[in-house]
Formats: C-alpha cells, sequence, structure tokens
C-alpha cells in the first residue's frame, strides 16, 4: 500500500470537539475503505496567510494514511463535500515521519522560548555607548 499525508483546514468558528470529529470521520472513511491512519495531529487553530472563504484563521489537521489510491480518491470526494472544511492537500510520500511532525516541534520551541544556539542577543557583543556628536554640526 502507499503512504500518504493527508492535511486539511477547518472553519475558524467551529470548536475543538468539531475538529476532532472531522479528524475521526476521515479515519472512518479510510478504515472502512481498508487503509490504515498510523498518526493524527491537530496543529490547532492558526492565521491564514490570506483570507480563505471569508475566514482568517482554520483549524489544521495531518493525518497520515497507508492505503490504496482509491481510498483517498474517495476520503478527498467525501473532503469536497464538507463544508466545514476550506481546504486539503493530500500527497503521496516515500516514508511517514515516525515522531511529531515538523509543525509540532515548532510548537514545542515556541512554547518553550527556546532563542536558539545563539542565545538573545546572537553573535553581536555588547553595546558600546555611541559618542556624542556636537550639537552644532
Amino acid at each position: 500500500m502507499a503512504l500518504y499525508e493527508h492535511v486539511f483546514l477547518a472553519r475558524q468558528d467551529l470548536a475543538q470537539a468539531q475538529v476532532d470529529a472531522l479528524a475521526e470521520t476521515a479515519t472512518k472513511i479510510v478504515e472502512e475503505n481498508e487503509g490504515k491512519v498510523t498518526k493524527v495531529e491537530t496543529w490547532g487553530l492558526r492565521s491564514l496567510a490570506y483570507k480563505i472563504a471569508k475566514n482568517r484563521k482554520a483549524h489544521y489537521v495531518m493525518l497520515n494514511i497507508d492505503a490504496p489510491a482509491g481510498v483517498v480518491a474517495e476520503l478527498e470526494r467525501q473532503t469536497q463535500i464538507n463544508e466545514d472544511i476550506i481546504r486539503y492537500m493530500t500527497i503521496k510520500v516515500d516514508e511517514l515521519e515516525g515522531g511529531p511532525s515538523v509543525m509540532m516541534r515548532k510548537q514545542e520551541r515556541s512554547e518553550r522560548g527556546d532563542r536558539g544556539p545563539r542565545g538573545d542577543r546572537g553573535d553581536r557583543g555588547p553595546r558600546r555607548e555611541r559618542e556624542e556628536a556636537p550639537a552644532g554640526e
């Protein structure tokens, strides 16, 4: 079977429970058609780069799928019908990520306040006081 990553964006006015229900519905579609969802990640409510269907934000959800191509076609058909989903994308991958995705690692890093290996100020040394220029020049 082939490996896929399916990401969909749900409307901003949905509750988290409704978003979880959408992910569960997608999982059920895959499993009913002899596929398997190996991982479900909810990336949360995030701002969009531009408005989509009058939405400035959306709930992001990613599914890792191990299924034949027909399953993905059915999943996309059902996703297209659903009015709560404003965008989706399914890509075929060579292998699925084992741990958390890049988006989840990025979230953890921002929550910790990690500024990277350069610390607070980067490579710069301490700031020196500027020499005062004479006022008449």
